[in-house]
Parts: C-alpha cells; sequence; structure tokens
C-alpha cells in the first residue's frame, strides 16, 4: 500500500460511516489495506468473500446468470447494506459494498477480464463496471487495480474526495452508474421490502453503545407515557441506547402509507428522539432484525403476550 492509499484509508476510518463488504473475485488486497490501517473497527463491521458458486448462490438466495455483473455488484451490495443495518451502531451512516471480478487466472480465459462495484447507501445507490485490457498485467496487478477503484468508491460514498489515481488505462473507461433517493423513496423501498428499516436519529450526540433499548408502537399519537415507559426503562437496564421503533408493516390492518409514516416520525423530530421505521410487526422479527436489543413492552402489549386464551397471541409472537 503507497502512501496516498493509506492516506485514503485513514481518511475513511476517520469518518462516522460503518461498512459490509461483500467482494468475490478480485480486490482482496483493498481488505488488506482497510484493515491494516489503526481505526478499522470504526469502519468495517464485517468483510464477507462469497467465492465458491455454490457460497454466491447461498448468499444471494439465487442463482443468477452471470455472477461477475453489475446487476450482481449491485445486490450484493444492496445485501451489504441491510446487513450493516442491522450490525450499525444506532444512528451512525452505513454503507454496502459489493464487488465481483472476473480477473486473470491459471488458465486463459474466453471472455473479457473486468470487475464491478457497487455501493449503497441511505440515499445513494452507485455501480460502475471497468473492462481491463487482457494480457496488461498478472492477476496480482489487475487485483491491485481492482483494489485501487474500490477504495476509491468506498471513500467518494464516505463523502471524501479522491486524492490518487486509479492505474487505469486510457482505454480503460470505467462505465458508471447512479441512481439517488430522496426519502419518500427509500420508505416505499421500505414498506416493499426491499431495505429493513430506517433510522432517524434526531440527536445531537452519537451514542457508541451497541445494544438497542426499542419501545416498538404505533405512537398514533405518541404521548408522555411512551417517552417516560422509555426512560424508565433505560435507566434500570444501564448500558443501551433508547429508540422507538414503528412498523410500516401491521398484523391487522393495511400497511401505513408514506404520508401516515412521515407524520409520525414528526412527533419524535419535535422532542428529539430517535425513531427507526421497520417492515416487521411481530416481535419474533423485530428480535431478528435488531440481535442482542433490549425489548420494552407495555401493560396491554405484556398481557396479550402472555395470554395463552388471547386469540391474536400467535399474530403478536
Amino acid at each position: 500500500m503507497d502512501a496516498s492509499a493509506r492516506a485514503m484509508v485513514e481518511a475513511i476510518h476517520g469518518t462516522n460511516t460503518q461498512a459490509v463488504l461483500y467482494l468475490s473475485g478480485g480486490a482482496s488486497q483493498a481488505l488488506g489495506w482497510l484493515v491494516s490501517v489503526p481505526g478499522a473497527s470504526n469502519t468495517v463491521l464485517e468483510a464477507v468473500v462469497p467465492y465458491s458458486r455454490m457460497s454466491m448462490v447461498q448468499l444471494l438466495g439465487k442463482v443468477t446468470a452471470q455472477f461477475a455483473s453489475r446487476q450482481t455488484a449491485q445486490d450484493m451490495a444492496l445485501m451489504a447494506y441491510n446487513r450493516a443495518l442491522k450490525l450499525s451502531q444506532p444512528g451512525y451512516p452505513v454503507l454496502g459494498v459489493g464487488f465481483t471480478g472476473s480477473l486473470a487466472s491459471t488458465r486463459p480465459k474466453l471472455g473479457d477480464h473486468r470487475f464491478h462495484v457497487s455501493t449503497r447507501t441511505c440515499d445513494r445507490l452507485w455501480a460502475s463496471s471497468v473492462t481491463l485490457s487482457k494480457g496488461l498485467r498478472t492477476r496480482e496487478q489487475e487485483d491491485r487495480v481492482s483494489s485501487q477503484f474500490l477504495l476509491k468508491a468506498i471513500a467518494y460514498a464516505c463523502k471524501i474526495p479522491a486524492t490518487f489515481d486509479v492505474e487505469l488505462t486510457d482505454s480503460e473507461t470505467p462505465d458508471e452508474y447512479e441512481m439517488q433517493f430522496d426519502e419518500d423513496q427509500e420508505l416505499e423501498q421500505l414498506i416493499n421490502g426491499q431495505i429493513c428499516f430506517k433510522v432517524y436519529p434526531f440527536l445531537s450526540d452519537m451514542s457508541k453503545a451497541e445494544r438497542k433499548i426499542i419501545l416498538s408502537g404505533s405512537f398514533n399519537p405518541l404521548h408522555a407515557g411512551h417517552l417516560k415507559l422509555l426512560e424508565v426503562a433505560t435507566s434500570i437496564l444501564g448500558e443501551g441506547y433508547p429508540c422507538f421503533e414503528l412498523s410500516a408493516e401491521n398484523a391487522d390492518k393495511p400497511p401505513l402509507t408514506v404520508s401516515q409514516i412521515k407524520q409520525r416520525v414528526r412527533q419524535f423530530e419535535n422532542v428529539g428522539k430517535m425513531v427507526i421505521i421497520s417492515n416487521q410487526p411481530y416481535f419474533y422479527r423485530k428480535a431478528e432484525l435488531f440481535p442482542g436489543s433490549a425489548f420494552v413492552i407495555g401493560a396491554d402489549t405484556a398481557v396479550r403476550l402472555i395470554n395463552v386464551s388471547q386469540s391474536n397471541q400467535k399474530i403478536l409472537l
């Protein structure tokens, strides 16, 4: 790793962005660069290398027509983003990174030497494809170039100006694609199940606590009892970060609309409290979505959960 790459890694680690990376078929040096510089734990939540065909199939949950493709990289980035949401500290910006490549191997390849990179944040999907000049580099050199490109993509997603050039020739022009999302589009993606939840921090201080202390409800409206219940529960439980959770999906009613969600979110903005919008109405699904969290429930919910005579017990659990 040269000095410019190291400086960029240090800049990435200096941000609050927390990332999950799914890499296959190249860019292995980038992962080494990221974790070899002090501060890696600030950035890297998890890195997975699904290298075999079956590993990739299990990761994606499907068999794709072509593993080394832009669409596969985008699918990997979206899955990494959702994984990062689950692993990140409350309220911190998260990043999903997908990389897939077909680089030089022990045997000559009939197709192009190429790689595809995609990043996903709360408001942006970015992807790029690069076709390398076949025979120009060794496998190690192609891996280095793809690693440089990946590192630059991560820096861009973290809003860090790139300070070094990727060692591409003039003919190796990246084919880039970018899509921006506004709040309404992001909430539509949540309702449709593309993303698992959205966090509204509404706080000036960011907690380093990993455990969430969650009070779920419909909050129609949010009232003083909700605020006091979470406050008391947090004081009893000790370490943890208090937040409210509202599901866009309902076990008994139609899902909330985007306008309804935004209206209820404004209540939390007015009192400066964190709220998470999810798409899981069932508590066992919430537990999977927020592993290691403590859930706070009111008396009415507690009765419904433990009373075996309640006809809707299965719905709640």
